[in-house]
């Protein structure tokens, strides 16, 4: 992506940002070729000895985990030990097909192997595997990694603005400015709840059938909008483009034949238990690393007029799940800065990439790593409920997030101010926030190279060859 200056807006140095926390927020001004000299050179080469090494990997701790599971469960002589054994392998097993789902994009993105056929024929196999439309999904994945952040070309989590947020909830013709409706959204965590589960569960094949939370398409509906559909009045893909979705439907349409097969010859219990389960759990870990890698309350968004690759890029915030993601989820969580500005880097290099990139990024670079993850999703689902303009800063094209009931230490929605304002924090504040986040990545970055080291001992192979 080559460098370009950020794009003039009116009177740009006199608006005021504020995010949802009430700190200041500046646009961030360094360009694409700062980043790129800034990453040593080998960072951008995969290997694809190492790459194949964790396919190997993953395949085998999924089938270490089944094998043990049909072997031992059923010898437990209580029915509840059987039943926590199921839970423990399913969730065990969980983790593990992420691990693929991550290794199947890291083949969308080419980060996996030089050669486009490999990328393409592990990326197919491994994502078939999973019922997930590999073309269909890169495709559109491509757009997302193009526009992200942008409200009016993203392909993948764009947020509601409140008019939308209230139609959605409350009807079409709900009035923006009805305060009342506040009431109505009040903390109640048993709506939330209930969003998180239908959120968690049918959100990702909901985004395959349908598209949701992407675009609007001016109302586009049924087969067009699926990940699945091959006709040309697709609103996702061109006409050159249409044999490689056919071809992921039957690479999904192979694995459903495959797992019928499976039914009929071990029993559908097995089925349910050693595949469907765990795949239920990749739905829920898809969405919620998604989510919280685009939704935050210090996270902006722009309009076609503001934003720029650089901007879109950074849009996105790092966080921690120990272990798991450095081992078994291959680093997508804590270095998803780092994989949108540069997408082609491998998984294995990104960390190193990323300490690179922060020093550029400065205090524009965003992570939290203090916050446990599950209370990251559960705090953000409640209050990221919808993007607007700062008071004051109306034409601006940066969009921070809001919601109706305000949080303590929350900025008000600015309609519904009533002519009180939160103060905007100094700019110390971000400087201080970024002090903490890169404190914070230090840790993880010496905790990501204690998880690497220790599979490096385990398997040699995973080094560099």
């Amino acid at each position: 992506m080559a460098a370009s200056a950020p794009p003039a807006i009116a009177n740009e140095k006199q608006y005021k940002h504020v995010d949802l926390n009430g700190n200041a927020f500046e646009l961030p001004s360094f360009t694409m070729k700062q980043i790129h000299d800034a990453i040593p050179a080998h960072c951008f080469k995969p290997s694809t000895l190492r790459s194949m090494a964790y396919v190997v990997r993953d395949f085998f701790y999924m089938s270490v985990l089944a094998y043990v599971a049909v072997s031992y469960i059923p010898l437990l002589p209580n029915a509840y030990l059987r039943a926590a054994a199921w839970v423990l392998y399913t969730t065990l097993q969980g983790f593990v097909f992420t691990g693929v789902w991550i290794l199947a994009h890291e083949c969308g993105h080419g980060a996996f192997s030089r050669s486009k056929r490999l990328n393409w024929t592990m990326g197919l196999i491994m994502h078939s595997f999973l019922l997930v439309p590999f073309h269909s999904w890169r495709l559109s994945h491509s757009q997302h990694h193009k526009a992200t952040g942008n409200l009016d070309r993203d392909t993948a989590f764009v947020p509601h603005t409140r008019e939308s947020w209230l139609r959605g909830r409350f009807g079409e013709k709900t009035k923006a400015n009805m305060v009342e409706f506040a009431e109505l959204a009040e903390d109640a965590p048993i709506a939330t709840l209930w969003h998180c589960l239908i959120h968690q569960l049918l959100g990702w094949p909901g985004y395959l059938f349908m598209n949701l939370t992407g675009q609007d398409y001016d109302g586009a509906k049924g087969l067009r909008i699926s990940h699945f559909y091959f006709g040309e009045d697709s609103v996702f893909y061109k006409k050159n483009e249409l044999p490689l979705i056919l071809l992921s439907d039957v690479g999904v349409t192979a694995m459903i034949a495959a797992l019928v097969w499976a039914g009929q010859v071990f029993g559908s219990w097995y089925v349910m238990v050693l595949w469907f389960v765990p795949w239920l759990w990749v739905n829920n870990w898809i969405v919620a690393i998604t989510f919280l890698q685009h939704t935050d309350a210090s996270m902006p968004h722009y309009n076609n007029k503001t934003w720029t690759f650089a901007r879109g890029a950074t849009a996105t915030i790092d966080r921690d799940l120990g272990f798991i993601d450095t081992h078994l989820f291959h680093d997508i969580i804590g270095t998803h800065v780092c994989h949108h500005l540069v997408s082609t880097i491998p998984f294995y290099h990104a960390g190193e990439a990323s300490q690179h990139i922060r020093k550029v990024m400065g205090h524009h670079y965003k992570a939290d790593v203090k916050t446990p993850f599950w209370v990251a999703f559960w705090r953000n689902m409640r209050s990221c409920q919808f993007v607007e303009e700062s008071e004051g800063a109306e034409g601006s094209g940066v969009f921070m997030f809001r919601n109706l009931y305000i949080l303590p230490g929350q900025t008000q929605a600015r309609d519904l101010t009533g002519g009180a304002k939160d103060d905007i924090k100094e700019k110390g504040k971000p400087a201080s926030a970024m002090a903490t986040a890169m404190a914070s990545s230090r840790s993880v970055d010496a905790r990501r190279r204690l998880s690497h080291s220790a599979q490096l001992h385990a398997l040699p192979i995973l080094s560099e060859a």
